[in-house]
């Protein structure tokens, strides 16, 4: 199975999208790909949103059809995250693992929060930086709760089965072992990148600490129940546009009608891109 992108418009402009293809059809980033890649031995998929040292806050579009990963915007402006010292844009690959949601209507027992209405979240740690609308195949090591406004938001720490790392990566306490720091970097990350613009510092349950990978693959089998029970009916969609081309049920779509759904805009001039976006913010201690 080959996954390839159609690119639709250009970078840093609201059009910019990125389609996922498979054998050359278009599918749904969300719903088409299968969330492992190789079930008997744990390895999942996972689509590459924001390639690492990157700072366009791009993402998998739940609302539009197919899902295209586009970058978010905010009062009609694109958002990028800023660069909080000595950090540079994302620190991972970043990205989701297809096939799961975070239900906004259930309460995570541990987290005493909802569920934040997205796909999973994913950190891959691997040293390849990947680009937007790849799907890479990875191995969970483990995951880490932010709360943010009052709903959980996990991230699950992966690594690229391909990285010359992987085969020494099975769990949690191998990332520290093999990358120390990086631990406390994301953590780090996750709490102070809102800072620059204006917002608290984020939290996070248990305390920051990360939880190892069978608890990772636990949390992981729960969005994907949750997203079965959302293409299958049981749970309300809202805005949610469950269109996609492989599931064969009532929100399939032809490949017609696919097509049509990633046909291009007209081009556009080149996007001016605020050069704030190159600065370092420098967090002091007292804030967080």
């Amino acid at each position: 199975m080959s996954y390839t992108t159609r690119v639709v418009g250009k970078p840093d402009t609201l059009d910019y999208r990125v389609f996922i293809e498979k054998d050359g059809k278009v599918i749904s980033a969300f719903h088409d790909i299968p969330m492992f890649a190789d079930e008997a031995n744990g390895i999942y998929n996972m689509v590459v949103e924001i390639p690492r040292w990157t700072n366009a806050k791009m993402e998998i579009s739940k609302e539009d059809s197919l899902n295209p990963i586009k970058q978010d915007t905010k009062k009609g402006k694109l958002r990028y995250v800023r660069n909080s010292f000595p950090h540079h844009g994302y620190i991972w690959n970043y990205g989701a693992i297809p096939q799961t949601w975070e239900d906004p209507n259930q309460t995570n027992a541990d987290t005493k929060c909802i569920g934040d209405n997205d796909p999973i979240d994913v950190c891959e740690i691997g040293e390849a930086i990947g680009y937007t609308g790849q799907v890479k195949q990875v191995k969970v090591l483990g995951v880490m709760a932010l709360i943010d406004e009052g709903e959980t938001d996990w991230k699950v720490l992966v690594i690229d089965v391909n990285d010359p790392l992987a085969s020494k990566m099975n769990d949690i306490e191998d990332v520290e072992r093999y990358m120390p720091g990086l631990l406390h970097a994301t953590n780090e990350w996750f709490r102070i990148y809102k800072i620059p613009d204006g917002k608290p510092e984020n939290q996070f349950a248990f305390g920051g600490e990360a939880k190892n990978k069978a608890y990772a693959i636990n949390i992981i089998k729960e969005t994907a129940e949750a997203w079965n029970d959302l293409v299958s009916g049981k749970s309300n969609p809202g805005k949610i546009s469950l269109a996609n081309t492989l599931l064969a049920n009532a929100s399939t779509i032809s490949e017609t009608s696919a097509s049509e759904a990633a046909a291009g805009s007209a081009s556009q001039a080149a996007p001016v891109i605020d050069q704030s976006l190159h600065k370092w913010f420098f967090i002091s201690g007292s804030k967080i």
